[in-house]
């Protein structure tokens, strides 16, 4: 109950967030959302502390991904919001439902250029899928229901905001609630079910793109029984490695960054298309190569590409679908349907040869004083626990992932589609709280780690446990390669030394150096046992650019 009893507007918030499934509420405070901020505990959710809102805002990211519940990231006035203004970004590049609440000037003052002053809904409410400012405590209610009903109707993202200090201590009467109406997942009419069974039974070689949607909607097991039946193979959209069990032998990889040469190729031989529960964007469709002029294709998302758009070809068959629902009706027309004959040679074949292209051999001939990226991602593969939660950031180093790690059934991935450095530690963190009997594994450059490595101090201090491994060649490397290969000079692209592990341990958390091959393994091996927030600062030679 706030400190100035009855109810106010900041506590019909908390409640409001609560009843929305809020559980967990990252942030910087500030003196501008006192009210709300003294409201959250009594509402049942936790609150964490961070030391920049940039970590916050992809903590509570992180949680949304990991979970499919919402939760909230608070910041003050323009200088929070500015900072919070990446994991904003990032959660609607993941279509990741978020509360971004944003504390504002007193409304007398607005308008007269008063302290941390700007629109915030026009300048960070655009980067959101919904934003308002909450103005009159009478219809505050009302406002927060459509808004968060509107994180969740649709493709799920994120929502702001924004909340003048003196709004939130206005009374209002004890019984008023915001209503958040449950969106029913959508349904997809049976023909035009039918009509993409029809694409994919009659093609020669078909393929299914599947992409985050599917673990948002809990239906990796439909898609795994479709493809099955079907006799389709399965390739997952970049960053969504999840989407489809990596060891069934109907996975034939992910797209984007580090993908092998056969995923592309793959895709392009394909003469019938489904892509269900993915955006298509830039990485994931190899620069909208994917789907290829002249292939038949089917779009099954909650906001599919019906028509074409800049030059981008709409699908043949466009169906406005929850995942789950779509492939629920799939599966229950295509009792009688049987695969195609020679499929399952084919599928065969095609797996055997994204296995061999993705598989990251070590290198035995370079005898440079460092470690092996491509032995690391190997280690890491024997030693991640099966239901650890992996969270990458950006970054050349995540080639290696990207390529040649494949996920365990109950293993998760988190990362950024957004390309957003200084993801990977603070989601790792966020993990840990949330899921405290798991393992949480951090991949990092040293550039994305050195944004947000102040993360550290909010790990051990609310009793996080992620292992970070730090891959640290001492520069920019993706941009370094962009110059490498444009014949441009690596103008601001060489860093200087940081000592990782010194920096984990003066943060109260485990710190190691990592400088040969053979230290790897029973160093991380150490690590992973400890129970403790741990930071490996793995030496990579600059020369090691991708797989």
């Amino acid at each position: 109950m706030s400190r100035r009893g009855g109810r106010t507007v900041g506590r019909l918030i908390a409640d409001a967030l609560a009843l929305a499934g809020v559980r967990w509420a990252f942030t910087v405070p500030g003196e501008s959302f006192l009210e709300l901020l003294d409201a959250l505990p009594a509402a049942g959710i936790r609150v964490v502390a961070t030391r920049h809102e940039g970590g916050a805002a992809f903590m509570a990211e992180a949680v949304g991904q990991l979970t499919g519940e919402p939760a909230a990231v608070l910041g003050t006035r323009t200088v929070g919001a500015s900072n919070m203004a990446i994991g904003i970004h990032t959660a609607y590049s993941n279509s990741t439902p978020m509360v971004a609440l944003l504390g504002d000037v007193q409304r007398s003052h607005a308008g007269r250029e008063a302290f941390q002053e700007s629109d915030l809904v026009t300048r960070f409410g655009r980067l959101a899928k919904w934003a308002a400012r909450i103005t009159d405590p009478h219809v505050a209610a009302a406002q927060l229901g459509e808004g968060l009903a509107a994180m969740r109707s649709g493709r799920p993202g994120p929502v702001l905001f924004a909340l003048p200090e003196d709004v939130l201590l206005e009374r209002i009467p004890v019984r008023t609630r915001a209503r958040v109406a449950p969106t029913p997942p959508l349904v997809p009419d049976d023909a035009a079910v039918a009509r993409v069974l029809a694409l994919l039974e009659r093609a020669r070689r078909p393929v299914i793109l599947a992409g985050g949607g599917i673990m948002a909607a809990d239906a990796r097991d439909d898609l795994v029984a479709l493809s099955e039946r079907l006799a389709v193979p399965v390739i997952s959209t970049f960053r969504r490695p999840t989407a489809f069990p990596n060891d069934h032998p109907h996975y034939l990889g992910m797209t984007g960054f580090g993908a092998p040469s056969s995923v592309h190729t793959r895709l392009d031989e394909a003469d019938a298309l489904l892509v269900i529960a993915a955006r298509l964007n830039e990485i994931a469709t190899f620069d909208y190569s994917v789907p290829r002029d002249g292939q038949r294709w089917a779009h099954v998302d909650l906001a599919p590409r019906a028509r074409s758009v800049a030059g981008l070809r709409r699908a043949n068959i466009a169906i406005s679908a929850d995942a789950g629902a779509f492939l629920r009706a799939a599966l229950k027309l295509s009792r009688d349907h049987m695969p195609r004959p020679g499929r399952a040679a084919a599928i065969a074949n095609d797996r055997a040869t994204y296995i061999a292209d993705s598989t990251l051999p070590e290198d035995r001939a370079w005898r440079a004083p460092d470690v092996d990226p491509a032995r690391a991602i190997n280690v890491l593969q024997r030693l991640a626990p099966a239901n650890s939660i992996i969270t990458s950031d950006a970054g050349n180093f995540a080639l290696w992932l990207s390529r040649g790690f494949r996920y365990a059934p109950a293993q998760d991935f988190l990362g950024p589609t957004s390309g957003a450095m200084g993801y990977g530690l603070p989601a790792a963190v966020a993990a840990s709280l949330v899921a405290p009997d798991r393992s949480v594994i951090a991949v990092c450059g040293d550039g994305g780690m050195a944004m947000t490595m102040n993360e550290l101090e909010t790990s051990v201090r609310s009793g996080a446990t992620p292992v970070v491994l730090v891959f640290d060649n001492q520069r920019y490397g993706t941009i370094a390669m962009h110059q490498d290969n444009g014949g441009y000079a690596n103008t601001a692209t060489e860093l200087g030394p940081i000592d990782f592990a010194a920096v984990a341990r003066a943060g109260g958390a485990q710190g190691f150096r990592v400088t040969r091959n053979d230290e790897f393994e029973p160093t991380l091996r150490d690590a992973l046992g400890s129970g403790a927030t741990s930071v490996l600062h793995i030496d990579i030679d600059k020369r090691w650019v991708k797989p």
